[in-house]
């Protein structure tokens, strides 16, 4: 396999948070560019942890980060040039958009990414109200965003990073404490960055929109670590595998005196 196709290598990386707790243990994976990818893991199994080193939040005290062959470090990014560059490659969107969204209007946060990048203001302004016009929430631009509906708070979010229209989309739990419309509208968005020829990472449980939208799978186990890279057909055939991830449960009922198990997905 040709290296110059990878977007990101990850070689043997372990992250410990200040509090001794374990988020990533001696973990390997490769992701090419334009791929579709989900990250699979119950709550806790380190998969935020994950997004946030591939996004240069957070460094690994052990092992390698590798973007297009480049390492990923706090060194290199603090070279200007190289920090913009990634910074306009990759965007990340965390489950909870009350994080990301911070700024007085609806409009302010989606100018936001582009201002910091140094464009013009024309620049700025296209970008913007492109933005606002595909994900159709022009009657929100004057709006705070803590006045907005969770929904329209991801639409936001979403249209904050799509201003810079980054190769690589980071998203976590994307579906995460929406209604069904709007889950629906999501998995939608993200076909559509399919098509584009996005790289795009899930981190989420949900095996619904790792199935619709991604090609390959990595699961992550509730001891920080990959169990198993495949493809999302086989993922889903492995009972044992999903069990042991905690990405299904055995549901019990009681019949005729007799307790009967079996498997129990939300999917």
């Amino acid at each position: 396999m040709n290296q110059k196709n990878y977007i990101f290598e990850i070689e043997n990386i372990s992250f410990t948070y200040v509090n001794k707790a374990i988020g990533i243990k001696d973990l390997s994976l490769q992701i090419r560019q334009g791929e579709a990818v989900s990250i699979l893991g119950a709550n806790g199994s380190g998969k935020s942890t994950l997004l946030k080193i591939l996004d240069g939040l957070y460094f690994p005290q052990k092992g390698k980060v590798k973007f297009l062959t480049k390492l990923l470090t706090e060194e290199t990014l603090r070279d200007e040039h190289f920090a913009k560059e990634f910074r306009k490659q990759v965007g990340l969107v965390f489950q909870d958009p009350d994080v990301q969204l911070f700024l007085p209007t609806v409009r302010d946060e989606i100018a936001f990414a582009p201002l910091q990048m140094g464009l013009s203001k024309e620049e700025v302004r296209q970008k913007t109200e492109k933005a606002i016009k595909d994900l159709g929430i022009e009657k929100l631009i004057d709006r705070a965003p803590y006045h907005l509906s969770e929904g329209e708070k991801k639409k936001v979010a979403l249209a904050s990073i799509l201003t810079l229209d980054p190769d690589v989309w980071l998203l976590d739990e994307p579906t995460a404490s929406l209604d069904p419309r709007t889950q629906s509208w999501v998995i939608d968005f993200l076909l559509y960055l399919k098509e584009q020829k996005k790289t795009i990472i899930i981190a989420t449980h949900d095996l619904e929109i790792a199935y619709v939208v991604a090609q390959k799978c990595f699961v992550l186990g509730q001891d920080h670590t990959l169990l198993k890279e495949a493809d999302i057909n086989e993922i889903l055939k492995d009972k044992n595998l999903l069990l042991k991830a905690n990405l299904i449960h055995a549901h019990r009922h009681l019949h005729n005196g007799i307790v009967h198990e079996h498997e129990h997905r939300h999917f």
